[in-house]
């Protein structure tokens, strides 16, 4: 280019260069390597390359655009000014002929790579760039001096205009695309699926130019809860987001149950891949419903899930992964048709699962380091994805670890004498007063606490019917707060504790919460057995934990991150005196949502991402609890409450944790020790 043709410069990415007079503005962009969108390839159909010329002196770029700087506006775009109407300083990109020096400013909505924020616990901001995607192409007419195929011709179309290089289609799109080519003058819109560069593959097709809905699925299957994000491909909009229990829950509640079900139960794998497939594609129909989209309009799924549920899931045999060295079928990431699983979505409908990281840590894992990015980051921070089975994460830009710990369903309610999931009518928050010992409580579903006006007329609508995982861990703290419960996690009783609350159960006492016999509901109290269990959970969770921090050589962590759906409800400070996650300042303990569910949007909204997360698992070191020596070692130290040799000092400072005994013999806190006369 010489110094007499036109300079053009974009806005906002700065990027500037020359162009041969009359060149679009569409066609400048692309050889700039600016980010301007078009569906209909420049044809002045799809709008989709509007944008905004700036006229007058830009000092800071050293010219003066004028008016005659561009060309006059032409029929092409006249016409779609009458039709649908166009902001009065926007041009059409790919009508446009650049004549002069010009800025052109391309707004957020002609970009193609848009960034969406996805507000959530903590917000997140996903730049545009679906894997899934429709373009319009004009193909040549069959010609009977040059015989080809009319998908041979749509092939050469879309590396002509599109420099898009197709995989060859399946049948039902052969047939469809043949029909259709014939009856809309061989000008068409396909629905485009790019796993992997240079391997796009055609999933649907329209005739002529449209702009057909696009939705894909975004999926945490978890052991306990399967959760789920309907979401526009074009937009990056969720229409509809819902949950459901997984249904593998009644061959067991935790993974190894389930994993036993499958080695001592012939066909039982079979029977929780069939569970699992069907609880899928409902959650999928309810979405779609809810959002008034048809299932026939979801061209793509992510699903991210610990080993055990990607191996039932897939239909690969489970039992290997319940007995060293956890092998596992693959680790890598799939590219597989959603009906290859059983999925019930559009004809050609495409799934992407994300990678696993070694033999229980799973895809789930790697999309919370998808979403939280440790590796990005310089502050030392340990993250925790709170479930039955917890994945935990601790890194910072020098080296990033993963390992799981079998926490169990406590943490959910399960296994807890009045303990329920998360629903109206369960208790998620009490605080007791360390002088009266009397206890105050908050129940789903009502904004009042017990002791506030207008508690007990609303509790008559849903009744106070059990304890949720939020609210047995802050019962748990709450008692030991108040000199109820010890260091070693016993009950003590009526007399020691200074609380009628406090009754006998047999050689074990329990404290009672609500007592609601009078009005023939349920009395809730929290029991020797659910201490014990709660112990046991948590201990897990900070053992695992710590095993990640002596690998790293730290007694310490800058941050940490409560992630899991469960994670958001979990009170910081009373997760710490529980002894759940380490010491630390409890501003820079944050709760992140459903991590392993925002990293599987990511994944769904930016196909870039799918690399990203590919390429760091390789990266990530993977500690095995299983086998490792000290977790055993740590695991008994973590049953005290909050630790029995960390002296958790800054948790200290602002918390008092009384120090009462109420059986010293008996460190572990499971039961009483029995007098000899």
């Amino acid at each position: 280019m010489s110094e007499q043709d036109p300079l053009v410069i974009f806005t906002p990415s700065g990027k500037r260069g020359r162009v041969a007079a009359g060149t679009s503005v569409l066609q400048a962009a692309r050889d700039l390597g600016v980010d301007v969108d078009s569906v209909c390839g420049g044809h002045g159909i799809c709008s989709k390359c509007m944008v905004r010329p700036s006229f007058g002196t830009h000092d800071k770029h050293g010219i003066t655009a004028k008016p005659e700087a561009l060309s006059e506006v032409n029929s092409v775009e006249r016409a779609y000014v009458k039709k649908k109407g166009i902001n009065p300083d926007r041009r059409m990109g790919c009508q446009t002929q650049i004549l002069g020096d010009i800025v052109i400013d391309v707004p957020a909505e002609s970009q193609v790579h848009k960034q969406v924020v996805r507000k959530a616990a903590t917000t997140r901001v996903i730049e545009m760039d679906p894997a899934t995607r429709a373009l319009y192409i004009e193909v040549e007419v069959p010609d009977m001096h040059t015989p080809t195929g009319d998908w041979e011709r749509v092939a050469t179309a879309l590396k002509e205009q599109w420099d898009l290089i197709a995989l060859p289609p399946s049948l039902t799109v052969l047939t469809k695309l043949q029909a259709t080519l014939a009856k809309n003058d061989y000008k068409v819109t396909l629905a485009l699926h790019t796993a992997h560069e240079g391997q796009t593959r055609v999933l649907d097709v329209w005739g002529g130019f449209e702009e057909p809905p696009l939705y894909g699925l975004a999926v945490d299957l978890g052991s306990t809860t399967i959760a789920a994000h309907l979401t526009d491909l074009k937009s990056g909009e969720v229409k509809a987001s819902g949950g459901v229990m997984n249904p593998q829950i009644r061959y067991g509640e935790d993974l190894m149950s389930r994993v036993s079900y499958a080695m001592m139960n012939p066909g039982g794998a079979a029977e929780m891949t069939k569970a699992v497939r069907e609880a899928l594609n409902q959650l999928a129909g309810d979405l779609a419903h809810e959002a008034d989209v048809s299932r026939s309009e979801i061209y793509d799924i992510v699903i991210v899930m610990n080993p055990v549920m990607h191996h039932i899931l897939m239909g690969l045999d489970p039992v290997p992964l319940g007995q060293a060295p956890f092998a596992l079928a693959t680790a890598s990431s799939l590219d597989l048709n959603a009906s290859d699983i059983g999925l019930t979505l559009a004809d050609q409908a495409q799934a992407y699962i994300l990678p696993l990281i070694a033999g229980h840590v799973g895809a789930d894992a790697a999309a919370v380091a998808l979403s939280e990015a440790p590796q990005e980051k310089d502050p030392l921070t340990l993250i925790v994805d709170v479930g039955t089975n917890a994945e935990i994460l601790l890194g910072n830009k020098t080296r990033v670890l993963a390992c799981s710990s079998p926490t169990g369903p406590a943490f959910e309610g399960a296994q807890i004498s009045s303990g329920q999931r998360a629903a109206n009518g369960a208790i998620e928050r009490i605080e007791i007063d360390p002088v009266t010992k009397e206890p105050r409580f908050r129940v789903i579903g009502i904004k009042q606490w017990s002791d506030e006006k207008g508690f007990d007329k609303k509790i008559g609508r849903t009744g106070i019917t059990g304890i949720c995982g939020s609210g047995i861990i802050e019962a748990v703290a709450e008692m030991r707060m108040a000199g109820i419960l010890d260091a070693a996690g016993l009950i003590g009783s009526a007399e020691a504790a200074g609380t009628e609350r406090c009754r006998a159960t047999g050689r074990t006492h329990e404290y009672v919460i609500y007592d609601g016999s009078e009005n023939g509901g349920p009395t809730i109290t929290v029991t020797q057995g659910d201490i014990r269990a709660i112990q046991l959970a948590k201990s897990a969770l900070y053992a695992g934990a710590r095993l990640l921090m002596d690998e790293f050589g730290t007694d310490t962590v800058d941050r940490v991150v409560l992630a899991g759906a469960f994670g958001a409800h979990i009170s910081p400070k009373h997760a710490m005196v529980l002894g759940m996650i380490p010491d630390c300042p409890l501003e820079h303990v944050t709760s992140a949502g459903n991590a392993a569910g925002t990293g599987a949007q990511i994944a769904l909204l930016n196909v870039q991402s799918r690399r990203k997360i590919e390429a760091l698992v390789h990266d990530i070191t993977k500690v095995e609890t299983a086998i490792e020596p000290r977790f055993q070692e740590h695991f008994v130290a973590a049953n005290a409450i909050p630790h029995a040799t960390d002296p958790f000092t800054g948790l200290r400072a602002i918390v008092p944790l009384p120090e009462p005994s109420f059986n010293s013999g008996d460190a572990g806190g499971s039961r009483r020790r029995r007098r000899r006369g």
